[in-house]
């Protein structure tokens, strides 16, 4: 290895373009090449390393041992400047001789790593999800790709998402029943680093309460009559290593809020009938629909426990505050239904749709999904019209008809302001403006209407 190799410029070409930061060491662990990125994140000048022996330059170094060694050492975690970095070392040879070795790092640190990561997941989530045949495993249903919607609301809950999924934290997915809370934590999973182990859920409301110990935590043999012999494995080993899902956890008895408390301080639990803890490695999710703020007033939840699963909350909106996504979504159940069904329907009336996207949707997407269930079921011209939707849905057309032009003009002027006081964060101002009325005006449009302001 010449002296002008390691000074080609088209080093600086390709390693600038490509890495992070790469080093060069000659035989004897001298440095031959410093890429400029890799100096700008060491905080030294190049024109003073070159020659120096690397680990006179970069701490807990191992470029040394790998030109002695003649092994390659790759994706190992290596501590420099207060952090992480993920660095490659593989030597050089040339004839069974070893010349050197070179040092590539492929991300700055930790936060680099998951967030690379987290694109990986997401990656392989959509490789799965067009393997149709293929049956994810872990206990998932969902992905990402079940959460439909071009929505302002819904984009950001997808980057919320990714963005949460990588660490380890709690995490409590609040919204009306039926909105995809269940879908949001299948995909925090999925985006997560323990997407390879279990996802174990827990409707937490359907446990009747005498066993719900039992259930989550499992007992011992003879621990009370009528156990199982040889004992019981509960919902929180299952989940080790993985996720646990405490779907509707407002409705969780009080004596296992505080079971579930030494659960996340702790990180070990007791199965029913033992004398010693068990450690546990899981990621807790909870959801609820229920407002836990006022349960806490009734002291029917523990203040200390939501605090404990509050560290970030995600908020799913209603189907109602994201019409335009209702196209979308009847799309997709549309083309779920017939081909789970078998059966060829190809189109919703525009009559049936304009209802759909009129209708407030109190039972949310799953309401909207067993609607168009229903539709393709009783459709008999490949098409669903408003015959074949169920009667409550009729009839809400029926009083829609005999609504007053005014109150028609009233709802719509409604929900125009509510859209674009939306787009603008609720500045009042910049909606009256792109409204085209006085800033007087939005304000007694808003009372009249109870427009709630965030």
């Amino acid at each position: 290895m010449t002296e002008h190799f390691f000074n080609n410029k088209l080093l600086d070409i390709v390693f600038e373009s490509t890495y992070y930061g790469t080093v060069i060491v000659d035989i004897n662990g001298k440095i031959q090449y410093m890429s400029n990125n890799y100096c700008e994140f060491l905080k030294i000048e190049r024109e003073l390393v070159i020659g120096k022996h690397v680990t006179n330059v970069i701490e807990n170094t191992r470029m040394h041992l790998v030109v002695q060694t003649g092994k390659a050492e790759m994706a190992d975690l290596h501590f420099l400047h207060n952090d992480f970095v993920i660095a490659n070392r593989i030597p050089i040879i040339k004839n069974n001789e070893i010349l050197g070795a070179i040092g590539i790092i492929t991300f700055r640190d930790l936060a680099d790593w998951k967030s690379m990561n987290s694109h990986i997941n997401e990656l392989l989530i959509n490789y799965k999800f067009y393997q149709k045949e293929q049956e994810i495993p872990g206990g998932i249903k969902y992905s990402s790709h079940d959460l439909i919607g071009k929505s302002q609301e819904i984009q950001q809950l997808k980057d919320l998402v990714k963005r949460v999924a990588v660490g380890n934290i709690s995490v409590l997915i609040r919204g009306e029943s039926g909105t995809g809370k269940e879908i949001i934590a299948h995909s925090i999973h999925q985006f997560s680093g323990r997407m390879d182990k279990p996802f174990v859920k827990v409707n937490c409301g359907a446990i009747p309460e005498q066993l719900i110990e039992s259930e989550l935590f499992g007992y011992e043999a003879g621990a009370f009559t009528g156990a199982k012999k040889g004992g019981k494995i509960g919902k929180f080993e299952l989940a080790d290593g993985g996720t646990i899902f405490l779907d509707e956890i407002g409705d969780m008895p009080l004596h296992m809020q505080v079971k579930l408390l030494r659960v996340l301080q702790e990180n070990e639990y007791e199965p029913v009938g033992s004398l010693y803890p068990k450690k546990i490695n899981v990621r807790v999710i909870a959801a609820t629909n229920r407002p836990l703020e006022k349960l806490i007033e009734q002291k029917l939840f523990r203040e200390d426990l939501f605090y404990r699963i509050n560290a970030v909350q995600l908020f799913v909106p209603a189907l109602r505050d994201r019409r335009e996504d209702i196209p979308l979504l009847v799309e997709h159940f549309l083309k779920k239904a017939t081909a789970k069904i078998g059966k060829r329907i190809t189109s919703v009336h525009p009559e049936v749709l304009s209802l759909i996207e009129q209708y407030d949707w109190p039972g949310n997407i799953r309401e909207l999904e067993n609607v168009i269930n229903a539709g393709v079921h009783l459709s008999s011209n490949g098409e669903i019209r408003i015959d074949d939707l169920p009667h409550y849905l009729k009839n809400y057309k029926l009083e829609a008809e005999e609504r007053s032009l005014k109150d028609i003009v009233e709802e719509t002027e409604k929900k125009v302001i509510e859209k674009v006081l939306k787009k603008f964060n609720f500045d009042k101002n910049r909606a009256a403006a792109a409204l085209g009325i006085g800033n007087s005006t939005i304000y007694d449009k808003i009372k009249k209407y109870q427009i709630l302001i965030k």
